[in-house]
Formats: structure tokens, C-alpha cells, sequence
């Protein structure tokens, strides 16, 4: 069976995308955690983490907006953070404005405030910022992305495209005259979209709007620099992609649409990961199977083989979902991690996931001094 070893050597950003509901941030997590046993100083970015995933990793009071450090037994380091939206919107605003005061007229404008909680595409930006940021940050060597679902995730790599050009665009030029000619042609132009926007955040929201973006002023160069260089670190060579599918075929759809997106930008697919696989039980078919439960005279020896004739059936349906993908997927590895017993609830659960998506059987490490 291929594993992940080969496809995360010299990583510096590792991205794992795919449906909601497959384990994505699970799979983040035991990435991270082998690469810190590697000796990597490593930052794992989640989106929205499952309770039980803060508690198998260590952290009782849950997982903040900034990095935390995760008791590992292991030559290298684990850190932890949520993306947190409106705190990483806080901190670009800041890194970018001219002083204290520039930044406090934007962050504390009310068209700001509901920009950050309601705008499209806001979190996704968010996403690509911290990875920005955290590539940067001198405490890591590698950062692990746990991106929301697929169709989110192609908003997270071209969320700094998208800024870029909104800054160059008319509109944006318009929005920051400051004269009261540029406020007429804006009221002309936009006043029903404001009318709309007004029930819902208040009637000043145009004057709100105006002083946020004639605030911005001095700052646009920052922010396409940025934009700039989110972009060229998301189809680095040493980004790297990672799948994470279901054998079903609603989830393979998903991972092969993002596959052939990437494709489409010249970016490739490193690995896969499929979760939740239903194991072979040896080399024969399902076919086989059923075949010696019909021959066999013990019923009870017969019921074993047509279960085991179930079974079969169950992964080789599995094999034809995911047949797709691996066609996808060229030379880059697919690795299967089986149905396991129950959830991850524990550093037990993580460290079985570790053993199949990498080469040795081994043992998540444990609470210690370092």
C-alpha cells in the first residue's frame, strides 16, 4: 500500500481538501503530528474542529485562535490554532496601516464589523491569510491547512486573486474618492444595493461604507503585495495537496472536481487519503466467495463464507467509487485507512490512522517533557 512519506518530503505547506464529513481535520491533525516526530516544528490551521479532536490532541479547553503548543514526546514541535475570521481580519488590517490610529478607524467602522461577519468569502480569505502569515512566522517550519469543504476550498485559493483584482477595479477606485463628485456617482450607481444592504445593517450604511474604504487609503499596495504573495506560496513546489475522499461516489466526485480544478491552474494532486475503507478480508471476490457458500455442506461454514461474500461486495463497490480519483491521480499515491471500530476520540485513534497513512506501525507520542 502507498503512503504519504514520499509526498509530504520537504513540505513546507501541506493543504488537505475534500468534502465535509470524511475526515479532513483528523487527517490534518495526524499529518501534523507525524512530521513534529520528524523533527519539524509544525502549526496545523483547522476550520471548524470536532470537540473530541481538541481532546485526542491535549487541549481539555478546546482550540483557540492562536497557536497553541501541543505536549508531544517528539523531536520536533506541534501548535494548533482555529481559524479565527474577524481576529486574523484584525491583524491584516493592522500589518498594513500606516499607524494605530488608521487602524483603529477601520476595524472599529460598523461596514467593517458586518463585512467581516456576513461578506462571501471572507473566511476563505482569512484561511489564505493565516497561511501567509504562519509560512512566515519564525516558530514553523511547516504548516498544515485544514480547508472547509471542496467548493469552499477553491474560494481559499483564489481568495487572494479575487482581492487583487478588486483592488484595481473602478468600483474601488470610485469608492475611495474622497470628493463629492465621486459620493454622487456612488450614490447614482449603488443607491438601490445600499437601500437593500440598509435594512438589514442600518440607514448610515453609506456613510459608513465611504469612511471604511477612504480610511483604506495608503493601504492598497500592502494588500497586493500580499495578494501576490499568498498566491505564488499556494502553487510553490513545496505546497502540497492532499485529497481526503470517502469511498463513496458523492465524495469522489468532490475530490476529483477539486482535482481537475488544481489541474486546470497547474497545480498538482500529491496524495490522496481515502477514509473509512472497508478492508478486502484476502486476495479472492466476492464472486468466490459466494461460490463456496453454495458448495459447502457445514451451514454454519457457509454462513461465514456469505458473510464474508457481503463483505467483499461492500469493498469492491468501494474500489469502483474510487476508481475515479486514482485515474487522477497519476503517480501520486492513494492511501486507504479502514473503517475503524468507533470515532477518534483519543491519541490511540490518531496513532491507528498514522500506522496507514505512514510506512511504520507507530504510537502517537505521549504527554512528556520534551
Amino acid at each position: 500500500m502507498s503512503t504519504l512519506d514520499a509526498a509530504l518530503d520537504g513540505a513546507s505547506v501541506v493543504v488537505c481538501c475534500g468534502s465535509g464529513g470524511v475526515g479532513k481535520t483528523t487527517t490534518a491533525a495526524v499529518i501534523g503530528i507525524e512530521l513534529a516526530r520528524r523533527g519539524h516544528r509544525v502549526v496545523v490551521v483547522t476550520i471548524d474542529p470536532a470537540r473530541r479532536l481538541a481532546d485526542a490532541l491535549g487541549l481539555p479547553d478546546g482550540i483557540g485562535a492562536e497557536p497553541q503548543r501541543i505536549d508531544l514526546d517528539a523531536p520536533g514541535e506541534l501548535w494548533a490554532m482555529m481559524l479565527d475570521t474577524a481576529v486574523m481580519f484584525d491583524r491584516v488590517v493592522r500589518a498594513n496601516a500606516a499607524d494605530e490610529e488608521q487602524a483603529d478607524r477601520i476595524v472599529q467602522n460598523r461596514f467593517f464589523r458586518n463585512m467581516v461577519g456576513a461578506l462571501s468569502g471572507t473566511q476563505e480569505y482569512m484561511a489564505s491569510e493565516a497561511l501567509h502569515q504562519l509560512h512566515g512566522d519564525d516558530r514553523f517550519d511547516v504548516v498544515v491547512v485544514d480547508t472547509p469543504p471542496s467548493r469552499h476550498a477553491l474560494d481559499f485559493l483564489e481568495a487572494p486573486g479575487v482581492l487583487a483584482r478588486f483592488l484595481d477595479h473602478k468600483v474601488f477606485r470610485l469608492l475611495m474618492l474622497p470628493t463629492r463628485r465621486g459620493l454622487k456617482v456612488l450614490n447614482t450607481a449603488a443607491q438601490p444595493i445600499l437601500r437593500a444592504i440598509g435594512r438589514v445593517v442600518g440607514s448610515d450604511v453609506l456613510a459608513d461604507a465611504v469612511a471604511f474604504f477612504q480610511a483604506f487609503t495608503g493601504m492598497e499596495a500592502g494588500f497586493r503585495e500580499r495578494a501576490a504573495s499568498v498566491m505564488a506560496l499556494l502553487i510553490s513546489p513545496q505546497t502540497r495537496y492532499v485529497l481526503v475522499a470517502a469511498p463513496r461516489h458523492d465524495t469522489v466526485a468532490e475530490a476529483v472536481w477539486f482535482a481537475d480544478q488544481l489541474r486546470a491552474r497547474g497545480i498538482g494532486v500529491s496524495a490522496a487519503v481515502v477514509n473509512r475503507a472497508h478492508p478486502r478480508f484476502g486476495s479472492g471476490t466476492a464472486a468466490e466467495a459466494v461460490e463456496r457458500a453454495a458448495a459447502e455442506d457445514d451451514p454454519r461454514i457457509a454462513a461465514l463464507w456469505a458473510n464474508l461474500a457481503e463483505l467483499r461486495t461492500i469493498a469492491e463497490r468501494e474500489r469502483q467509487a474510487v476508481a475515479p480519483l486514482h485515474d487522477r491521480l497519476g503517480r501520486a499515491p492513494m492511501v486507504d485507512v479502514p473503517l475503524l471500530a468507533g470515532d477518534v476520540h483519543d491519541r490511540g485513534g490518531l496513532a491507528e490512522i498514522g500506522t496507514h497513512l505512514f510506512k511504520k506501525a507507530r504510537s502517537v507520542p505521549t504527554p512528556g517533557r520534551r
